[in-house]
């Protein structure tokens, strides 16, 4: 198996097509066809089911596009990271971020990259924390901002911020006190992000400490805008950071009850896969998401926060 037959299956897998690949990598379609037989005898199976529409993935090839990506995203990683030892750091760097964490962090995150560091190319990924640990195990995006929920075990992990979640309720539908206790609110009609994402493993776990029923739930919903819209219809109440609805917040369509006794708060942190190495620009952006973050929570725009 070779770095080229890795490379050639990459860009038929994105182009469907062997002529369309060959064209990408500047080669001749049969050298191209015979690389890809090589591959196939290599791994002992076909990658590919061929017919005269073009080409698409077997089972094996889906697994397998996986694990390519990530070895020539490696290796790109360490070409970059030799060619810049001494130089300002550039490359790519993949970064996950998860919905509820998105609204807060993507816009300076993006601004502080392109002012420290104009070399590197920064790819956002928005997903559900499920899928973003997903790519992390197979090293197709560099780092991600989690939620420490004690399934971290496989990453590096940094703690990074400390975030308090409240009722958040229409302006109607408001409780008329300001605070209630996590009891009481457990008990309201909730939407919730489905397990395992987001905050709910961590509000299932304290309501068992604390030997709470479960949480009320009447809507399972992981989408940040869906959730919104819902809210906004009415349908019920949710247990959430400020930050992910803050916009309908400070136009008074979305209000917030403080929930006490205990409080509820979810631990944000920066993974990245503990067996693949970061790049030279990929460390760079680590350290200046670290930064970042603490300065945003301590000037108040990430609100209801403290730094870790």
């Amino acid at each position: 198996m070779t770095l080229k037959q890795l490379m050639y299956f990459v860009a038929i897998a994105r182009q469907g097509s062997f002529l369309k690949a060959a064209q990408q990598v500047y080669v001749a379609q049969s050298a191209l066809s015979y690389q890809i037989a090589q591959l196939e005898d290599y791994l002992q199976t076909p990658l590919f089911f061929r017919s005269r529409q073009g080409v698409e993935l077997t089972e094996a090839g889906e697994v397998f596009l996986t694990h390519a990506q990530a070895i020539l995203r490696q290796v790109e990683d360490a070409t970059q990271t030799i060619r810049t030892l001494s130089q300002t750091p550039e490359g790519v760097v993949t970064f996950g971020l998860a919905h509820s964490v998105s609204n807060a962090l993507a816009l300076p995150l993006l601004q502080e990259v392109r002012t420290k560091f104009p070399k590197i190319h920064l790819e956002l990924t928005e997903e559900l924390t499920g899928n973003l640990s997903r790519q992390l195990r197979s090293g197709q995006i560099h780092m991600a901002v989690l939620f420490d929920d004690g399934l971290q075990d496989d990453f590096l992990v940094q703690p990074i911020l400390r975030e308090r979640l409240s009722l958040i309720s229409t302006a109607a539908q408001q409780p008329e006190r300001k605070a209630m206790s996590l009891h009481e609110a457990l008990t309201m009609p909730l939407i919730l992000p489905s397990n395992p994402h987001g905050v709910r493993p961590i509000i299932e776990q304290l309501a068992q400490e604390q030997g709470y029923a479960a949480p009320n739930v009447v809507a399972d919903i992981s989408s940040i805008s869906i959730l919104r819209t819902s809210l906004l219809a009415g349908l019920g109440h949710t247990l959430l950071p400020v930050m992910p609805l803050q916009p309908e917040i400070d136009q008074g369509l979305l209000s917030v009850t403080t929930v006490d006794s205990p409080a509820l708060y979810r631990d944000v942190v920066l993974c990245r896969s503990a067996h693949l190495p970061l790049s030279t620009a990929a460390s760079s952006v680590w350290q200046l998401c670290v930064n970042l973050v603490h300065t945003l929570s301590e000037n108040g725009c990430w609100r209801d926060s403290e730094q870790l």
